[in-house]
């Protein structure tokens, strides 16, 4: 999750309800996103690639379930980074973590029947796909409420060396790209859901967060100037 200044011009410290509410929309359309990525069948992100990876492997457990597992990984390798700033409140992401996996599970169900056949067409959806992605990751930013275990993880990593935010990240999606071609050899002989639409994920999510945050900065200012004086 975005980790920059001008995430300070854009979150909301309004109603604590309305909030929340934002959030778990988030949260929601995120998982959408996720989905319809990986209908597309061309490549996921990083973390999609691990989890989904880990399906073909152990077929009783959802992506959903391990999600959620792989969320319960970083809570406790953030607590070994930096254990001295480490919060009782940080188990609090565990709720919003559950609920992704949940709402993973059911999009999943949803969008089953979705299978485009023409290339042009499943990187179509791919592009819209990350527009979804970005959009829920847009409404979770701006709802500014608890971290998720994966986004605390990097924060922490960040705190701990004092490597630029971003550097961190894209380290952080190397390795679990890393991670999952090595899950995909070792249990299944082939890389799985890393192709050119990891690439695509890679590029268009960033941007289309840009684009959200420009926009709204855009339409905040407008509606600023639209409001009579006090």
């Amino acid at each position: 999750m975005a980790n920059h200044s001008a995430k300070a011009e854009i979150v909301d410290t309004g109603s604590l309800i309305r909030r929340w509410i934002v959030y778990i929309l988030g949260i929601y359309v995120l998982t959408l996103g996720i989905s319809l990525a990986i209908r597309a069948g061309i490549g996921v992100s990083p973390q999609s690639s691990l989890t989904r990876t880990m399906t073909l492997i152990y077929t009783p457990l959802s992506q959903g379930a391990y999600s959620f597992i792989f969320d319960l990984i970083m809570l406790f390798l953030a607590y070994l980074v930096l254990p001295r700033k480490f919060k009782m409140i940080s188990f609090l992401g565990l709720v919003p973590a559950a609920v992704l996996g949940i709402f993973l599970d059911l999009n999943l169900f949803l969008t089953e029947f979705v299978r485009p056949g023409e290339y042009y067409a499943r990187v179509a959806l791919l592009v819209f796909a990350d527009a979804a992605l970005a959009f829920g990751l847009f409404l979770m930013i701006r709802a500014n409420l608890i971290l998720m275990p994966t986004d605390l993880f990097v924060n922490t990593v960040f705190e701990r060396t004092g490597w630029k935010w971003g550097n961190v990240k894209t380290g952080f999606d190397c390795a679990l790209l890393v991670t999952s071609v090595a899950v995909g050899l070792s249990f299944l002989g082939d890389v799985h859901f890393i192709r050119e639409g990891t690439i695509i994920n890679a590029i268009l999510v960033g941007q289309y967060i840009k684009l959200y945050f420009f926009l709204f900065k855009k339409l905040d200012g407008r509606k600023r100037a639209a409001a009579p004086a006090a």
